[in-house]
């Protein structure tokens, strides 16, 4: 019974440990969200005067031409770059893209050569190599919890190089978009070729410099790649979130766990206790009886 009262108490003790650290962490993910929501409907503001920027030129622009970001073409090779996070402990926000992805491939029936995969994230390249899905590189890009446009500017750039020479014919974004702090919805959004802008008339007319055809050149990347980096920003504040989410969950289960224990210590302790008063009990009587 002694060694019993002894496991259960040390099982008490390790989960209230373990209530302590996830307590923490999900304090830590509270904070992290509430920096990444905001920097990131911070940066909307910004991806809408881009937006804006482009339409604007686009009137400038003869019918019959079309830039070849934005000209569409029969799709051969498809490139998904799959959002996740370099840790893990955040539920069920990685395996809610790969379920996704698996499902986008199963109901387009592609084969191997049909597509090719990339990963944000070193959890997300592990999946990818475990399912042995053609890969763009051989190494994942890691993202920091305090994301930064250079961080993406490298592989945003590989991409619009991939399209412009034709090795692929279209880039899906798929990723866990930032609802509220309980929800996430998993998003597929092509960013190559670039969905056509609508063209949209101004009251001033721009002078451009060095010609629409140039300055569409400067501008069309850049809008890429400003996409690209807002996607991560949502990813980013959706991570936080569903980490915290899962911190909140683990440590309520081990309070409720720490609970069970102790009743079932309390309940083991009042039974040994009776147990030794019983003992006691029937040794006096024992004695009593011999004396008479």
């Amino acid at each position: 019974m002694a060694n019993s009262l002894r496991e259960v108490k040390m099982r008490i003790a390790s989960t209230q440990s373990t209530a302590q650290i996830t307590k923490a962490m999900y304090m830590v993910s509270s904070s992290k969200v509430k920096r990444a929501e905001k920097i990131y409907k911070g940066y909307q503001d910004f991806i809408e005067r881009i937006e804006h920027m482009v339409r604007q030129v686009m009137t400038k622009t003869k019918e019959d031409e079309t830039h070849p970001l934005l000209k569409e073409r029969p799709v051969a090779k498809t490139a998904y770059l799959i959002v996740t996070s370099d840790r893990g402990l955040a539920g069920a926000y990685n395996n809610s893209i790969y379920k996704a992805l698996e499902e986008e491939i199963s109901e387009k029936k592609l084969q191997k050569d049909q597509f090719v995969c990339g990963a944000v994230g070193k959890q997300g390249f592990g999946y990818l190599k475990k399912k042995e899905y053609p890969l763009l590189s051989e190494a994942p890009t890691f993202v920091r919890d305090d994301v930064i446009f250079l961080d993406m500017l490298e592989f945003s750039n590989r991409f619009i190089q991939s399209y412009l020479d034709q090795t692929i014919d279209e880039l899906v974004i798929v990723y866990n978009h930032y609802i509220n702090s309980l929800t996430q919805e998993v998003r597929f959004k092509k960013l190559l070729p670039i969905a056509s802008f609508e063209a949209e008339e101004s009251g001033i007319d721009y002078v451009y410099e060095n010609g629409v055809e140039k300055t569409l050149d400067a501008l069309l990347p850049m809008y890429v790649q400003d996409v690209l980096y807002g996607i991560i920003l949502d990813a980013k504040v959706s991570e936080h979130s569903a980490r915290m989410n899962s911190m909140r969950n683990a440590t309520d289960n081990a309070n409720e766990v720490i609970v069970k224990l102790q009743l079932l210590y309390n309940r083991a302790r009042q039974n040994a206790i009776t147990t030794e008063l019983i003992d006691i009990i029937g040794g006096a009587n024992a004695i009593g009886g011999d004396s008479e």
